[in-house]
């Protein structure tokens, strides 16, 4: 049986009675009736653009990441571009739907927020899930009262037919689907029919073609977390719900008090490498909105959620250890893409000596999510460090406000 709570605990954040109770309650719990050893890594990312985006965004995607095109599944109104780097880390499902007037859940979350409502289709979704047992896993969680969307209505969100699909979290806005599959077996995601798009293929064929001439192709690895901006009163229930739907522990919180927010990281207890499942960040303000103007303090992930709805923040890609023409790998990655007329909302930040770099992209006009590009050197014994944190959250707090003040203008 598994041992969820066998595991280090980093960080500083001060959590609450009910956060520390519950997580070795729910945790112990889920190791004996078997959910933990279930319930494996991620393996796939799903994210939805704009109407007309999705071939822009697999370009994108293509250049900035080490994911290739594979294929396209296409329903009745909605395209699925399927793209893969190996069966041991995840895909990325990217989803457009066809008609623009079309309504749904997912659209709805943007809606309601004043600039997640200017584009209304771009979001990311949530992670799709490989258990062992999927008719177990489900049944388990039922039991757990998790809700789940019945096969009619997965059929008409023209979500794949094989997956059993949570309904999307209060705190994160974000779905889990589990997916039942051996590891020696191939991905398949049943939706609608597969071909390959002969306009997605070109655009693919282009942007690695360029990737490869930059000579960045082969510093690109596998996704290291994703992270998710929160309410801050949501911090906590928002770890322990994740902790539910998956296998993955608390690895710790760090506080970001020079930015009025905490860290929180949660990883697989299954894989050790964050390739093959990667780590699940949330990040929240260590005080409510509401109270801010009697403190004067920053409020940068308080104010993203505001402005978007809690959701994914970025995906951070890893760029491997090393220099390349005598810059260092992760200084090379991102000259290399910002000479292509890429923005980047910082200068790359950390050092050698700290033993981790990193930087964030300006959030892509077709998803609306950053890419963050993260080096560590040798044997960097730690997940980030703090004053990276700080600075990545300023800047990405001053590109949100300006975001913010341009939906103002177009009221």
């Amino acid at each position: 049986m598994s041992q969820s709570l066998n595991f280090a605990r980093h960080g500083d954040k001060q959590n609450s009675e009910f956060f520390e109770t519950y997580l070795q309650r729910l945790l112990e719990e889920r190791d004996r009736v078997g959910l933990t050893d279930l319930i494996r890594e991620i393996d796939a990312l799903m994210i939805t653009v704009e109407p007309g985006h999705s071939l822009a965004y697999l370009a994108e995607l293509s250049l900035m990441t080490p994911y290739h095109y594979l294929v396209t599944l296409e329903s009745e109104s909605h395209f699925t571009h399927l793209m893969r780097i190996d069966l041991e880390s995840p895909d990325l499902l990217v989803r457009e739907v066809k008609d623009p007037t079309t309504r749904g859940i997912f659209r709805s979350l943007n809606e309601v927020y004043p600039v997640g409502h200017h584009k209304p289709y771009s979001r990311y979704m949530g992670e799709i899930v490989r258990v062992r047992n999927l008719h177990e896993v489900v049944k388990l969680q039922r039991d757990r009262e998790i809700r789940f969307f019945n096969a009619d209505e997965v059929r008409k969100l023209e979500l794949p037919g094989n997956l059993a699909v949570c309904k999307p979290s209060p705190y994160t806005h974000n779905i889990v689907a589990y997916m039942e599959r051996e590891p020696e077996d191939m991905r398949v995601y049943a939706l609608g029919v597969s071909r390959i798009d002969m306009a997605a293929q070109e655009a693919y064929e282009a942007a690695k073609e360029l990737q490869y001439k930059l000579g960045i192709h082969t510093l690109l690895q596998p996704i290291d977390h994703l992270a998710t901006r929160i309410y801050s009163q949501n911090r906590e229930v928002a770890i322990l719900e994740y902790l539910s739907l998956s296998s993955y522990y608390y690895w710790g919180s760090y506080d970001i008090k020079d930015q009025n927010s905490s860290t929180n990281v949660t990883k697989s207890i299954h894989y050790a490498k964050e390739a093959k499942s990667p780590a699940k960040v949330f990040t929240a303000n260590n005080t409510p909105y509401f109270v801010n103007h009697l403190d004067g303090l920053p409020s940068p992930t308080e104010t993203f959620v505001r402005n978007y709805g809690p959701r994914l923040h970025h995906i951070a890609v890893s760029v491997s250890d090393g220099e390349t023409a005598g810059m260092e790998n992760i200084d090379f990655v991102v000259k290399s893409i910002a000479d292509q007329g890429k923005d980047f909302l910082l200068d790359v930040i950390g050092s050698k000596e700290e033993g981790l770099k990193q930087i964030f992209s300006s959030a892509s006009e077709h998803s609306s999510l950053i890419i963050e590009y993260v080096q560590r050197f040798g044997e960097f014994d730690g997940f980030f460090a703090r004053d990276n944190v700080a600075e990545l959250t300023r800047a990405a707090g001053v590109e949100e406000s300006l975001k913010e003040l341009d939906a103002k203008s177009r009221r």
